[in-house]
């Protein structure tokens, strides 16, 4: 059983600035999204919102009962909190957390977008270059970008290895997430210029 009609105008009201509201079969309910953006369920006619950092701690703070999926006859806990009659019947509120569900699955799934990240998880690196920059004292993926693809190409030279301009256009662009073949144009002719300087200056 889905949301009444007046509680589905309700809450389409209080997501109207996010976009349109879709539906789509989830955890034998109905899952609700805007933009792929899965946020809330209705279940047996109740409506209980996704619970995520902050979300999550203010849910279970306001008393909201958490959603129980049977999976197989076994009772599965899932992070989404019931809506409350008191909370349906104070629509600002209700806006306010339905906003709030939205806006933290949303930061949830771009941090998880964001995570590839080893570094041989980048484009241009693999298994071989990603244990050379660990040699080199470089480790993380955010060490990398901090340090640019220049600095990062020093300090591999420093370990005694003749390594080509390849590698200073592979490190660039790992850190502009491109494969080496896209690398922006102007970008890569200042690498060749800069590597070409070193090179003569050696």
């Amino acid at each position: 059983m889905f949301l009444s009609g007046a509680r589905f105008d309700q809450l389409k009201h209080g997501v109207s600035s996010l976009g349109k509201l879709k539906k789509k079969s989830q955890f034998g309910g109905i899952g609700l999204s805007i933009d792929g953006v899965l946020f809330a369920l209705s279940y047996e006619g109740e409506l209980y919102l996704r619970g995520n950092n902050y979300a999550e701690t203010l849910f279970k703070a306001n008393g909201m009962e958490t959603f129980i999926y049977s999976k197989r006859g076994i009772p599965v806990a899932l992070r989404y909190y019931r809506v409350s009659e008191s909370l349906w019947q104070d629509q600002k509120q209700l806006s306010e957390y339905v906003n709030l569900a939205y806006q933290e699955t949303l930061t949830d799934i771009i941090n998880k977008q964001k995570k590839p990240l080893r570094l041989k998880d980048l484009p241009n690196l693999g298994v071989v270059l990603e244990r050379q920059l660990w040699k080199a004292g470089i480790s993380k993926v955010e060490e990398l970008r901090v340090l640019g693809a220049k600095v990062t190409y020093l300090k591999l030279q420093q370990n005694g290895k003749k390594i080509s301009v390849n590698i200073l256009l592979a490190l660039a662009g790992a850190i502009e997430g491109c494969h080496v073949a896209v690398l922006p144009e102007k970008l890569r002719n200042e690498l060749v210029i800069w590597h070409q300087e070193l090179e003569y200056g050696n």
